[in-house]
């Protein structure tokens, strides 16, 4: 398991210099693309007193990254671990899963979506199956790796149970993913999907 390493703001500037801002919000950027491909990513500490004091969000990022590859489910690779010289903020250097997100995929060509199918219903039953329970579930987070594997990304609400996920919990994921498809209006259904989902349950 990867330990806090101190980054001075001086040093943060120098390697973020040339980077590309992937995401940012208001208090300024949130995830860097480093110029060797790399990513930078910062998580900062909402309130003063919370569990993040004692576990911070960048630390159980490492730790789902773990777990995922544990399990034989790709995933992103931590590098190092950081504290900024602000303590309210860490962050984490990792090597990005490579592919494409089905996002990516479907808005390119909505004709892909039934090719998906079966194997996205198979890795998310798996998902379900061996306790992982992801609230960010979604097209966006899914990633078709170049050796047409699924993979996932931006882990930090992942969450790993003993055994497998309660009905209520599987309904949830599928609420935030048809949710998804409507923000982003992507031109599929995915009905199919939860009903082979179900009928892999019923098998398993």
């Amino acid at each position: 398991m990867l330990t806090f390493i101190h980054l001075p703001t001086i040093r943060l500037n120098e390697i973020t210099e040339a980077a590309n801002i992937l995401e940012q919000d208001s208090f300024g950027p949130k995830v860097y693309e480093l110029s060797n491909g790399n990513m930078l990513k910062l998580f900062r500490r909402k309130r003063l007193f919370s569990s993040a004091l004692l576990r911070p969000q960048s630390l159980r990022f490492c730790a789902n990254a773990a777990s995922l590859h544990q399990r034989g489910i790709p995933t992103l690779t931590p590098l190092k671990l950081y504290q900024l010289d602000d303590p309210a903020w860490t962050a984490v250097l990792y090597q990005p899963l490579q592919g494409k997100t089905l996002s990516q995929i479907v808005k390119n060509n909505s004709a892909a979506w039934p090719d998906l199918l079966p194997e996205l219903a198979q890795f998310i039953n798996h998902l379900h199956e061996t306790g992982i329970y992801f609230r960010s579930l979604h097209l966006g987070n899914i990633v078709l790796t170049p050796d047409n594997t699924l993979g996932l990304i931006d882990i930090a609400d992942l969450h790993v149970r003993r055994g497998p996920l309660s009905p209520g919990r599987i309904r949830r994921n599928q609420e935030h993913f048809d949710k998804y498809l409507r923000k982003e209006n992507l031109p599929i259904d995915s009905t199919d999907l939860w009903t082979q989902c179900k009928l892999l349950r019923k098998a398993f």
